[in-house]
This record gives C-alpha cells, structure tokens and sequence, in this order.
C-alpha cells in the first residue's frame, strides 16, 4: 500500500519534518528506498543515517535534524510497531466456514468466524465472532475461543479449554496435552490421568511449537496480555501473571507462580513448584533453584543475583588461567621449601 507521509502522521499523531511523500513500505537503514520509511531505535547505528536512502526516518527529536525528512517519536520502538502494522498484510484468503472443514453439528461457530479447510471444531465447542481457524487447527469438544483470535496452522487446543478474546496461537502451538505426571510402581511408571484445564486469558500470544500443559486437576492459567515465544514449554498447573515476556526454550516445571510483568530469557529453567515475584527477571540460560524476590535481576545457573553473576563471569573467570598459573607455581615453591626443610610439613 501506498500513503501520504503526511496521512501516517496524522493517523498516527506524530509531527514530521521534511517534504510530504509517498510512503510504499518499512525497512532498515541500510535497505530503505526512497518510497521506504526507516528507524532509528538503537544509537549504535547513528552512523547509518548518514548513508541511508530511506525516504524518512522515524526516531526521536534529537536526531531528527540529522535526516532530511523524519518523522519524529518519543517512543521509537512503540511507533515502528504501529507503523509497520500499517503496512501488514493479514495472513488468509478466505472468510466464512469452508466446505472441506469438520464442524460439529453441536459447535457454535459465530457467523462472522472464519474455519479453513481441514480444520476440526469438535462438539460443544464455542467460536466467537471475527475468529479465524486455520487449515489443520483442532478445536477439541467443549473448548471455548474467545472472539477476535487467530488459531495458525497446525496449532492444537485439546477438549474442555478456554481462550479469551485477541489470543493468537502461532503455527504448532499445543494446548492442554496432557501434564507429565506418573506413578511409580514395581512394574513401571503408571500414568496418573490429567483431567484439569487450560485457560489463556485476552490478548496472550503463544509462539510456534509451544506446549502449554493441561492441569493434572485444576487449571493452567496464562493471564491477560503475556506474550509467549516460540519451544517453550509450560507444565501442568502452572500460573503466569500478567504482561509477562517467557522467551523461547524456557521451560517451566509443573506447579510453578510466575508473577505479573515478569521476563523469562531464552533457555530459562524454572523446576516444579518455584514462585517468581512481580517484576523480576530472569537472564537468559539461567537455572533457577528457588523462589524469586519480586522486582530480582538473577543470572547464571544455577541462579544468583545478576551483579553477583557479572562479576564472576566477567571478572574472576577471566582471570583463571593466570590464578592457575600462580598456583601452580606457589606449589612447586612450597614443594622446594618443604625439601630445604628436609620434607618436615611442619
């Protein structure tokens, strides 16, 4: 699509300086076009202003002098989301309820959802309006989707689950598989039944071949507007609080109390029944032992504060070698003293 820069300022209530252009698409600095709008959000690439082609620059008010024309933010990285989804195509082709998909006489689908082909809605399940459930999506009997989501190819919502409104499920996505719970027995591991639940409130994401366990008997509950990567996975009876950040390859033991706004980086490791305070965060590869003071920054496994992380790491593991060296060298002064004393240890 194609939109006057003036036009993207005003729908998006920002202040531009420079000519008034035709605004075609988003790229970087370095790969803009005249028609291309660009951004600044990390300093580090200031540099690039001053070779970019891009037709304008979105950043802040101090660099805006910079560019020839800009358009001017006091929340870069914010106005580059909304102003790329201006320019987002919607994935899909189709609308309404395709022939070649499998609904349940006893689903209610609402009329203004859309169900590809090859998609299955078992029975009693529950479609809110503006849904839209991609080709291979399984919706199991009695599960309740909210309005407004978007259930991406493949993606898997087991029986008997809830999704509230605006939740986006990304391709392979499965909920509510069974929680990984066994008795152990002289003639091997019996499996206990997982017969609890799953409910994802509004506005949650849930990124590509994330499992989010169904609770052995009560409920798995991600809260309102977290935002879940891609290959995590989450264990039976787990609870996450609101607006938190889980990062891809976490993994969260069962039974665990993940707080509000809380951030899980990349290849996190959570064990069962840990509690995670409001605000805290958790660095990435880190293997958290035990409970977690809100507001806490901790890193390294296993877990410790992350000033206390840095400094080991960053100062005294650097130093091992030449520290190895001196020791070994102190041991072999030791050694000649304790000779010259004739080899008393006294």
């Amino acid at each position: 699509m194609n939109i006057k820069l003036s036009a993207l300022a005003e729908r998006l209530g920002l202040a531009f300086t420079g000519a008034d252009r035709e605004i075609s698409g988003v790229n970087t600095l370095e790969r803009a076009g005249d028609g291309d709008l660009s951004f600044l959000v990390n300093p580090k690439y200031l540099s690039q202003l001053e070779i970019t082609k891009a037709g304008c620059v979105l950043t802040s008010g101090s660099y805006a002098a910079k560019v020839p024309c800009a358009l001017i933010s006091e929340n870069v990285y914010m106005d580059l989301a909304r102003v790329v989804n201006v320019f987002a195509r919607p994935q899909g082709c189709l609308t309404g309820v395709h022939e070649l998909a499998f609904v349940h006489p006893d689903a209610d689908v609402a009329e203004s959802a859309t169900v590809y082909p090859f998609a299955f809605v078992g029975e009693g399940a529950t479609v809110g309006p503006d849904t839209v459930i991609f080709a291979g999506a399984y919706v199991g009997e009695g599960s309740v989707i909210g309005s407004g989501c978007i259930l991406y190819p493949n993606c898997v919502v087991m029986g008997g689950l809830t999704l509230g409104d605006n939740v986006i499920l990304q391709p392979g996505a499965v909920l509510g598989g069974d929680g990984y719970g066994y008795a152990q027995t002289p003639v091997g591991h019996m499996k206990i039944p997982q017969i609890g639940t799953v409910v994802i409130e509004n506005d949650v994401e849930v990124g590509s071949n994330t499992a989010i366990d169904r609770a052995a008997l009560d409920t798995t509950r991600i809260r309102r507007g977290t935002k879940i990567d891609n290959l995590v996975q989450i264990g039976h009876n787990v609870e996450i609080g609101e607006h938190c950040l889980i990062i891809g390859q976490t993994g969260i033991g069962g039974s665990s109390r993940i707080g509000n706004g809380v951030v899980l980086a990349g290849q996190t490791g959570v064990p069962d029944n840990v509690k995670i305070g409001d605000g805290a965060m958790v660095a990435a590869q880190s293997g958290v032992l035990g409970d977690v003071e809100p507001g806490s920054r901790i890193a390294g496994s296993p877990a410790m504060p992350a000033k206390t992380y840095l400094k080991a790491v960053g100062v005294c593991t650097p130093q091992l070698p030449e520290l190895f060296k001196r020791v070994k060298k102190m041991e072999k002064e030791l050694a000649a003293l304790k000779a010259a004393a004739g080899g008393s240890d006294e």
